[in-house]
């Protein structure tokens, strides 16, 4: 993979709310350390993680306002010279390269216009539309106020404990919680929802076919990505690899409910799983990927 160090990166695309002060509401920190308790830090966050809708937030700490971050450090370090070495930048990069297919793809292929989502960046905690949330839940997409949220601490989970050491991986999960966002914009997640109510028996299984189908609309992003132009007509990425798009693949089989539940030694019950396993993880990014076109993401079509 390789940024194209002659697109501008637009940080307006992002809210860097990083040291605001922002409180989390769970109490669950971001493990980094081994051992017994770095393994259940790990269940915990990686089974939230890549969760589109804030899962569980609103349950636990009801709804909550949204403060706004500050860019101006972030925009400064993202017009420098070395900003593609910066994670922040490539990270807004990623973010600007998702919405630019969206903002075509949308239209195109399901008549809908696009509405932009910020990213929100911050630290330990923050507060959402969606309630308090803080690093152990993972990225998510937050319907209430629209808005993606990442502590970018949670690749170094995926790195460290979870051996998604691929760059790409970082792209992947930005690429899934921005599929919620158009999920949400489709109408697909407010359905999803209102079926739960009515048969609360397949609500995981519901929540799976939601995930998969963001899980294909980021493989569908990833083969079109080299497409995608800043303000200015110049292409963000100049290059994507197949090394990249298995580095994509082994980070979703590595965060699959099966493979979570291995890793902490628990038993696989598939009635339990909320995400999909590996192997519908990285069935869905691949069917996306391969055919290039969202609108073979139908996971809620009967029998799948």
């Amino acid at each position: 993979m390789e940024l194209n160090e002659n697109a501008r990166i637009d940080t307006s695309q992002v809210d860097d709310r990083r040291g605001s002060g922002g409180s989390g509401g769970m109490g669950i920190p971001i493990p980094i350390g081994g051992g017994r308790g770095g393994i259940v830090g790990i269940i915990i966050a990686v089974l939230v993680a890549l969760v589109g809708g804030g899962f569980g937030l609103n349950a636990m700490n009801g709804g909550g306002g949204s403060e706004q971050g500050d860019n101006t450090s972030l925009q400064q370090k993202c017009s420098a010279d070395d900003a593609l070495q910066q994670l922040d930048c490539r990270n807004t990069a990623y973010v600007n390269s998702i919405q630019a297919y969206w903002r075509t793809a949308l239209p195109e292929k399901f008549g809908e216009q696009y509405r932009p989502s910020r990213t929100v960046f911050f630290s330990r905690g923050v507060n959402t539309g969606c309630g308090q949330a803080d690093s152990g839940v993972g990225p998510f997409y937050c319907p209430a106020d629209d808005l993606v949220y990442i502590d970018l601490t949670f690749y170094r989970v995926l790195a460290d404990q979870l051996g998604a050491e691929g760059e790409f991986a970082q792209p992947y999960v930005l690429a899934h919680e921005y599929g919620h966002h158009v999920q949400d914009l489709l109408g697909t997640e407010a359905q999803m929802r209102r079926q739960q109510q009515r048969d609360p028996d397949h609500a995981n299984a519901l929540s799976v076919k939601l995930e998969l189908q963001a899980d294909c609309y980021a493989g569908a992003w990833a083969k079109n990505a080299t497409g995608t132009t800043d303000a200015t007509g110049q292409k963000i990425f100049k290059s994507i690899t197949e090394q990249d798009i298995s580095q994509a693949i082994d980070t979703a089989e590595k965060i699959g409910d099966d493979a979570i539940s291995e890793r902490a030694n628990r038993p696989v019950n598939p009635e339990e799983f909320t995400h999909g396993s590996s192997a519908q993880r990285k069935e869905w990014f691949s069917r996306g990927y391969d055919s290039g076109d969202p609108k073979s993401c139908d996971t809620f079509a009967g029998g799948r």
